[in-house]
């Protein structure tokens, strides 16, 4: 038994020297630097220990514009793209013809470079001295507009973003889904027929129990990554995020380290951690909400 073991532990152990070297040492170090006062890399030296940096980064008032935008942008994309990934994935799987066509089609926007979509979404909404853009045209068939999207006020700049940041993550939530429904037992759905349930209460009594390990997933990893948000912002409004009042909690993390106010990882460390507390504390909370509402198919 014993050599059981020691072999199964050999076998972890790429694994665990790896999460070791790329994951666990760099975030200890990063917790260590949160705590140094006006680290110097090229010296090496700091000037003390304490809480400076966590005071200086709560009252930064870039750091407070990042964080709304990135908690606006976790509360508004997370659900809404869940949601509709589930009404599409339902509605692909009730189509017989042509569904691995448009699970492809739907699928693109995964594969496609964020930067590319975002120049799409850019030439949609940038108002330019020649055009009011794409999505102002057809606003004036309304007798409303022309808003500037990317350039103008607060509210069309984060609905853009939203819009961006929903249309780039839905595919694989579509593709996630649209596989947990066809693993579903049909017999459940048989059994429910010839008793003559209806279609709204299959949905809600069978097939969102069955799925929900799936969503519960996607629901988590959706948060995190919703989080760890910059590139969607970027290829939207350049990289002067500060500037534009776009930033995100991973965008100035970036700043303090190489931006045009780079040169504090003291900052940055203490921002990051600060963004891993956020997100440990609400992937704890989904797991514990989720006890009671997932069914594990044994």
């Amino acid at each position: 038994m014993e050599k059981k073991s020691v072999k199964a532990w050999l076998y972890l152990l790429p694994a665990m020297l790896f999460l070791g070297i790329f994951l666990i040492y760099p975030l200890v170090d990063v917790f260590v630097y949160s705590f140094e006062e006006n680290y110097n890399f090229a010296s090496q030296s700091y000037t003390g220990t304490g809480l400076f940096n966590y005071s200086y980064v709560l009252r930064d008032p870039y750091f407070l514009q990042a964080l709304k935008n990135t908690f606006l942008l976790v509360v508004i994309t997370v659900p809404l793209s869940t949601g509709l990934a589930l009404l599409i994935s339902v509605g692909l799987s009730s189509i017989k013809p042509l569904r691995e066509l448009y699970q492809t089609v739907f699928f693109l926007p995964y594969v496609t470079n964020t930067l590319a979509v975002g120049l799409v979404f850019m030439i949609l909404f940038k108002r330019t001295p020649y055009s009011d853009g794409f999505v102002n045209l057809l606003l004036s068939l309304f007798h409303a507009g022309p808003v500037d999207f990317i350039d103008g006020p607060y509210g069309a700049k984060m609905l853009v973003l939203c819009l961006y940041t929903i249309w780039v993550v839905m595919p694989f939530k579509i593709l996630i889904l649209t596989s947990a429904l066809a693993s579903v037992n049909q017999t459940y759905y048989n059994a429910a027929k010839i008793d003559g349930t209806s279609g709204l209460r299959i949905f809600f009594r069978i097939t969102l129990p069955m799925i929900s390990p799936s969503l519960v997933y996607l629901i988590i990893t959706g948060f995190i990554g919703a989080f760890k948000a910059y590139s969607d912002a970027v290829a939207l409004f350049g990289t002067n995020l500060n500037a534009a009042g776009m930033n995100t909690i991973v965008g100035y993390v970036y700043d303090m380290l190489y931006g045009n106010s780079g040169g504090y990882p003291s900052y940055a460390s203490a921002a990051a951690i600060l963004l891993f507390a956020i997100v440990l504390t609400i992937t704890c909370i989904n797991l514990l909400v989720s006890r009671k509402h997932v069914h594990y198919i044994s």
